[in-house]
């Protein structure tokens, strides 16, 4: 005995729902350049239908964008992301309409540049009638993501999701076939910190005890009260003075230095050192003028502060070359750079970098694509100790490439790599592209 009209008609409309949970439209381009941020990007996608459907998996194209509410932020502030399929992949192949209110729509963000991972995102299960051989109508999820490290982030649209319900439960996922896609988006997000560039300068790298040095100031807050003071290694003296910033934040004060352990001099605002709002240690010493007995000599040199010098073995780097319509990591190493410090001081240093765009035929590929693997080593019997940067996304607001810390007795030689990768797009056109990548030392 056969089965009953009402359930066949139920099969029916089930077998006709996995269709319709399924109809890819094949051929089309299959990715275009990343654009701006929230552009929309074409990807190729791979979608399963439910086994319900009777149909195999078949390969589209998909358009969708990806937006941000914030697209400055800071770090540790969160940010809203919303994930538009501005096309579906699928589509209903039948001749008949399917009611409203049926697709509930999940999905991921691909993050890349400074910070990697994944966003969720979810959709509500709101979506208009669609007709019969008509695509998917367009869909929107959204969700959030906490920053947590400075520099250019980039967001692409990743896999997604459609689950029906109209008389079966059903899932047709849909992936990108050559992860990830093109970004859609990119935000820049910062520490929230202004850099520090506070400086001072003394006069005289020495003098007698209770003599006073000269200290002049650049930088500060404009009126801040200013306190200079000396160092004894990582420790202030007694010896302090007060001065006051002008309307440019210069400044020109006299500090009296008695303490004869005295290393350097520092100023900073506020009722204690702060490296936030500090400059210094710069180097200071308090001549040793003591009384010779009788029938002795006292026999004196002198050590000569040097200059905190690099150089560096080529100012070329040529990274590999990656296919058109892939695209993926151009890598190569930096030409190795070598830095001297020959102060004698107190103060540490630091090598950082920042990048421009890549330019070439027509087009350009962003400065945050290019992120670097630093490594440092220190020359047997240096004073101090290269530390190398954190690897990561350089960029147009840069990233430290190495340093080393203040202490009581800084210098030494140091020698500073770093692997380099650039992120290319798959479609950028064919051709050279360069950039410039500029080190400083401070």
């Amino acid at each position: 005995m056969g089965p009953t009209p009402r359930r066949t008609r139920r099969w029916r409309w089930a077998s006709l729902l996995g269709a319709t949970a399924l109809a890819v439209t094949a051929g089309g381009a299959l990715a275009c350049p990343a654009g701006a941020a929230g552009a929309n990007v074409d990807f190729a996608t791979h979608c399963i239908p439910p086994a319900v459907s009777g149909l195999p998996p078949i390969d589209g194209t998909t358009t969708a964008s990806v937006s941000v509410d914030n697209a400055s932020p800071k770090v540790g502030d969160t940010v809203t992301v919303t994930y538009t399929v501005v096309t579906p992949a699928a589509g209903n192949p039948t001749d008949l309409a399917l009611p409203a209110d049926i697709m509930t729509p999940t999905g991921k963000v691909a993050l890349g540049g400074a910070q990697t991972g994944s966003v969720t995102v979810a959709g509500p299960k709101k979506n208009a009638p669609v007709p019969g051989k008509a695509p998917f109508p367009s869909f929107s999820m959204t969700g959030t993501f906490t920053v947590t490290k400075a520099g250019q982030i980039t967001l692409s649209p990743g896999d997604y999701n459609i689950h029906t319900s109209y008389i079966l439960e059903l899932d047709t996922p849909c992936t990108v076939t050559d992860p990830p896609a093109p970004t859609s988006q990119t935000v820049t997000a910062t520490d929230g910190t202004p850099a520090n560039t506070r400086a001072i300068s003394p006069g005289s790298a020495s003098g007698d005890p209770g003599a006073a040095v000269t200290v002049s100031g650049t930088n500060f807050t404009p009126g801040a009260s200013v306190t200079l003071a000396g160092r004894a290694g990582a420790t202030q003296t007694t010896d302090t003075a007060t001065v006051t910033a002008n309307a440019q934040g210069s400044f020109s004060g006299s500090l009296v230095v008695n303490d004869r352990t005295t290393t350097g001099i520092v100023a900073y605002e506020g009722a204690s050192w702060s490296a936030d709002k500090g400059a210094g240690p710069a180097a200071y010493v308090v001549n040793d003028n003591t009384p010779v007995p009788a029938g002795s000599q006292k026999l004196t040199t002198t050590v000569k502060a040097g200059t905190l010098s690099m150089s560096q073995a080529g100012d070329a780097v040529a990274l590999s070359a990656v296919d058109f319509g892939k695209g993926g990591a151009s890598t190569g190493a930096l030409r190795t750079v070598t830095v001297k410090d020959y102060r004698g001081g107190p103060a540490g240093w630091s090598l950082t970098g920042k990048v421009t765009d890549f330019t070439g035929p027509g087009a350009k590929i962003d400065a945050g694509k290019l992120s670097w693997s630093p490594a440092c080593a220190t020359k047997a019997g240096s004073p101090s100790t290269c530390k190398a940067g954190s690897a990561g996304t350089v960029g147009l607001s840069g990233a430290t490439l190495a340093s080393t810390p203040d202490g009581t007795l800084t210098g030494g030689e140091f020698t500073v790599d770093a692997g380099l990768s650039l992120d290319v797009p798959a479609f950028t056109p064919p051709g050279a592209y360069s950039g410039v990548l500029t080190l400083t030392l401070t």
